[in-house]
């Protein structure tokens, strides 16, 4: 049991380090996790609700994001658990391979997840380190399926891309962070129930889906999505014209990743 768990148990001093924006935001992270709970098989179900309490999959969906302002775990920030970047123009082969191979810089999300998995499954870990470490498989399921979690080193993933919103200064990765659900004004229940309605005739195809094909197809879209900031003319409305239902299915999908997951788990 010396994986990332053995990181967990570490009492790190209070640090500050230069935080990175995260995944999806708050509203984003809760749509993932109430798509995932309506998914759930009774088994699986009933074991999350006992480690997490009655629907704490979606309250503690952000807490790997909130962490940033307390001391503990401080090497889920410094160490990058949250993402994995990627140059540009890389084959479909090299993306795929990176769950097995896991890349040597540009973050650690998918040894993070595997190790984190693995932990879970073995059930020999305290009752504390559980809820934890179930608390991190949710959120990082989560951001594994944000386009700009896997988006350039070189820009900081989407972060040193600056833009307009409305006329206000913001950049590429809080864009899909927050900006681009915000601009539908559903409450994370609304749009949850929205998509499971909306995708549902896709559900099988996610689930029956490769996690290697998945995650090509997530590159794809983080490429599309530089190529279109290339001749983007800073219209805000047709920037959400254009990637609204992109960033939807990414959204439903890592919903429904995670509900397969934890069925699996459980």
């Amino acid at each position: 049991m010396k994986r990332v768990i053995s990181l967990l148990l570490i009492s790190a001093c209070a640090c500050m380090y230069c935080l990175p924006a995260f995944g999806w935001g708050q509203e984003g992270h809760r749509i993932i996790a109430k798509i995932a709970y309506d998914n759930l098989n009774r088994k699986a179900k009933k074991n999350v609700d006992a480690i997490l309490g009655k629907q704490g999959i979606i309250y503690y969906a952000n807490w790997a994001d909130e962490l940033k302002s307390d001391n503990i775990y401080p090497q889920s920030i410094k160490d990058g658990w949250h993402f994995q970047d990627f140059p540009a123009g890389l084959s479909d082969s090299i993306v795929a391979d990176a769950l097995i191979h896991y890349p040597t810089e540009g973050g650690n999300l998918y040894r993070v997840l595997d190790s984190l998995e693995l932990d879970m499954e073995a059930e020999q870990i305290s009752r504390t380190n559980m809820i934890h470490t179930l608390r991190f498989i949710v959120h990082l399921s989560g951001d594994r399926y944000c386009p700009m979690h896997m988006a350039h080193m070189d820009d900081k993933g989407g972060n040193a891309v600056k833009m307009k919103w409305f006329g206000r200064d913001t950049n590429l990765h809080t864009v899909w962070d927050t900006k681009l659900i915000e601009s539908q004004g559903y409450s994370y229940t609304e749009y949850a129930e929205m998509l499971q309605h909306e995708y549902k005739d896709i559900k099988r195809q996610i689930e029956q889906a490769s996690d290697e094909q998945l995650l090509v197809d997530s590159y794809h879209v983080t490429e599309a999505i530089y190529k279109y900031q290339e001749i983007w003319d800073g219209n805000t409305y047709h920037y959400i014209y254009t990637w609204r239902q992109p960033m939807e299915r990414q959204l439903y999908i890592a919903g429904i990743r995670l509900a397969k997951l934890l069925n699996s788990i459980f």
